[in-house]
């Protein structure tokens, strides 16, 4: 008899470890971050979900969270030569943050995981920097006085194109 309950508490204690064990393997994500669940995948080097949630499998696969905050950088940019080689100051401000859309955000899990915030501020700031001296460079000094406009419009494309490369999304452009 006392044999029978010792084994019967046994069973049990090992169920509720197995049970508490495997929830605490479960990670969920909030709203604000992506959760990056890399390893042993289906589907790439690595998984990533918005929302939600999902079981890591243990020795097999590790986490991370992306930070989805706003980052806005300014940049002071001057000299930057026009069509005409006319030299423009261009002062601005970009906010750009962490894209949630499905193909974008594994590009940020394969490039910004790992990363501090100001290297990824950096990251962006340099592409930002380039974008915009090459839109200068393909417009007259006319334009970008007049046009502003054409401007914009030309500096969220090539932007937009470039910092998805890397997993980054343009929300706002402030051009003074």
């Amino acid at each position: 008899m006392n044999f029978t309950l010792i084994l019967i508490a046994s069973i049990v204690v090992a169920v509720l470890a197995m049970v508490v064990f495997l929830a605490s393997r479960y990670k969920k994500c909030p709203s604000d971050k992506l959760l990056v669940v890399y390893g042993k995948t289906n589907g790439g080097s690595a998984k990533v979900y918005h929302g939600g949630g999902a079981f890591i499998w243990p020795v097999i696969q590790a986490y991370s969270f992306l930070d989805l905050e706003p980052m806005s950088i300014k940049i002071p940019l001057e000299g930057a030569l026009s069509k005409q080689n006319i030299r423009v100051d261009v002062p601005s401000t970009f906010t750009v943050a962490i894209a949630t859309d499905n193909d974008v955000r594994k590009n940020a899990a394969e490039r910004l995981l790992g990363q501090s915030k100001d290297a990824t501020i950096t990251l962006a700031k340099n592409i930002i920097l380039g974008q915009l001296r090459l839109v200068i460079a393909t417009m007259d000094i006319e334009e970008l006085n007049s046009n502003r406009d054409k401007f914009l419009t030309a500096i969220s494309t090539n932007l937009e194109a470039e910092l998805t490369k890397v997993g980054l999304h343009l929300i706002n452009s402030n051009i003074q």
